[in-house]
C-alpha cells in the first residue's frame, strides 16, 4: 500500500512550474537555433534539436528531483526506496508485471491503435523514438539516446509522474484523478497518437506497482526495462533495413 508523502502543494506547483518553464525555454532555443541555420537544428530530427528536447524536459528533471527533495527535508535514497528492506522483492515484481503483462498488453494496443488509424484515413507515421535513431549519425548520439532511454527517461518521468503527481493528486481526495488523469497526462507528453494507448496502459501499470510495492525503484526498473526491450527491437530493425 502507498505510503502518504510530504509533498507540499507550493512544493508541486513549484516544480511543476519549473519543468513547464524549462521545457518551454528548450523550444525557444531550438526554434531560434533553426531560424538561424545552426547544423543540426535544421530539420526536427537533428540531434541538436533532440538533445534540446530530451534535456530541457527529462534533463531538467534531474536538476529540479534534488531541489524538490531538500524542500521536503529527504534525500534519493529515502524517496527513491534504496533503503527498503523489501527492496528485491520489489524489484522482482516489477520484472515479473512487464514481461508478463505490462510488454504484451503494450505491444498488442500498439498494433491495435495502428490498425484503427489506417482505417481512419490517419497517417501512421514512424514513433519519435524511430526517428530519433535513423537520425542518428555518430556512436555518441546512439550512446546518448540509449543512455537517455533507459536510464535519464524513467527516472525523470517515474519521479514526476508517479513519484510526484500520483500520490499528490490522490491524496488530495481524487483518486480516480491521479489513476486516470496522472496516466491520461503521461501518455499525453509523449505526443505521439499511435503510442498514446500502449503509453496509458504502461502508465497505469506502472502506478500499480508503486501503490502495491511503495518503492519508486519498481516503476523505473519496469520503466527502463520496457525502454530498452524496445531499444532492442529497434536496433535489430534498423540494422536489417
Amino acid at each position: 500500500m502507498l505510503s502518504e508523502k510530504p509533498w507540499r502543494a507550493e512544493a508541486v506547483i513549484q516544480f511543476c512550474a519549473a519543468q513547464i518553464a524549462c521545457f518551454c525555454l528548450g523550444i525557444l532555443a531550438a526554434g531560434l537555433l533553426h531560424k538561424s541555420g545552426v547544423n543540426g537544428f535544421k530539420q526536427d530530427g537533428d540531434f541538436g534539436n533532440i538533445l534540446i528536447a530530451t534535456l530541457s524536459f527529462q534533463g531538467a528533471a534531474w536538476i529540479l528531483i534534488p531541489i524538490f527533495l531538500r524542500q521536503h527535508g529527504t534525500n534519493w535514497c529515502d524517496a527513491f526506496g534504496f533503503r527498503d528492506p523489501k527492496l528485491k522483492d520489489s524489484l522482482l515484481l516489477a520484472m515479473l508485471v512487464l514481461v508478463l503483462f505490462v510488454a504484451p498488453a503494450a505491444w498488442w494496443w500498439q498494433e491495435v491503435s495502428a490498425q484503427i488509424l489506417t482505417q481512419l484515413g490517419w497517417p501512421v507515421e514512424d514513433q519519435a523514438a524511430v526517428i530519433m535513431f535513423k537520425g542518428a549519425k555518430a556512436w555518441g548520439e546512439y550512446v546518448y539516446l540509449s543512455f537517455f532511454a533507459v536510464v535519464l527517461a524513467p527516472v525523470a518521468e517515474e519521479f514526476i509522474f508517479r513519484g510526484v503527481l500520483f500520490p499528490f493528486v490522490k491524496q488530495l481526495g481524487f483518486p480516480k484523478l491521479a489513476w486516470f488523469g496522472v496516466s491520461f497526462l503521461f501518455a499525453l507528453i509523449h505526443l505521439d497518437v499511435m503510442i498514446f494507448i500502449p503509453l496509458f496502459v504502461l502508465a497505469l501499470a506502472l502506478a500499480w506497482l508503486y501503490e502495491k510495492t511503495d518503492n519508486l525503484l519498481a516503476p523505473i526498473a519496469a520503466h527502463s526495462l520496457f525502454n530498452a526491450a524496445n531499444l532492442v527491437i529497434l536496433l535489430h530493425a534498423l540494422k536489417h533495413e
